[in-house]
């Protein structure tokens, strides 16, 4: 793949002090109300309306939904997985610009992956864009790595993907 370089130490920012009082919880559609200001600032034209949130929440079937909460009920950051037979696919994670690099996108991930592993899933995958290095690194650290990529995946055709795996064990 040839993405951006790896995420090493130096191109990584550590992450700040955690949120110790912040909660994971299954996401509802009061979540679904507060974070779409938030995903269209940050996810652009990649934005998900609000009646595809509550679509993919929903479908408890197939998916599962987390949100993070701060000690006041206000939303930090949000989640999806879905799995079918083995796999599983992390759909979305996101975290409102002012409570990144806390440790939030690490605490939901690990939770979608145990998620996964209760599903039955042997491994996960995920597209990123590949102008994204904060979150390749994140990805790269929880064990991802770089399997391919998708040509003209985000931005109506001007930005690509870098697709990543890991196994479950």
């Amino acid at each position: 793949v040839s993405a951006a370089p790896g995420c090493g130490a130096a191109r990584c920012r550590e992450v700040r002090e955690p949120v110790s009082e912040a909660a994971v919880v299954p996401m509802t559609t009061r979540h679904v109300d507060a974070l779409m200001p938030y995903e269209r600032e940050m996810f652009g034209t990649e934005a998900w309306s609000s009646s595809a949130y509550r679509a993919e929440v929903a479908d408890t079937e197939l998916r599962h939904y987390l949100a993070a909460e701060g000690p006041d009920g206000e939303l930090l950051g949000w989640a999806g997985v879905m799995v079918v037979a083995d796999s599983a696919e992390i759909l979305t994670v996101g975290v409102v610009p002012s409570a990144r690099r806390q440790g939030l996108a690490v605490r939901m991930l690990a939770e979608l992956l145990d998620e996964a592993r209760r599903r039955g899933a042997q491994e996960v995958f995920l597209e990123v864009r590949v102008d994204n290095e904060a979150a390749i690194c994140l990805y790269e650290r929880e064990g991802f790595a770089r399997i391919g990529a998708r040509r003209g995946y985000y931005d109506h055709g001007r930005v690509d993907a870098v697709v990543m795996r890991r196994p479950l064990g």
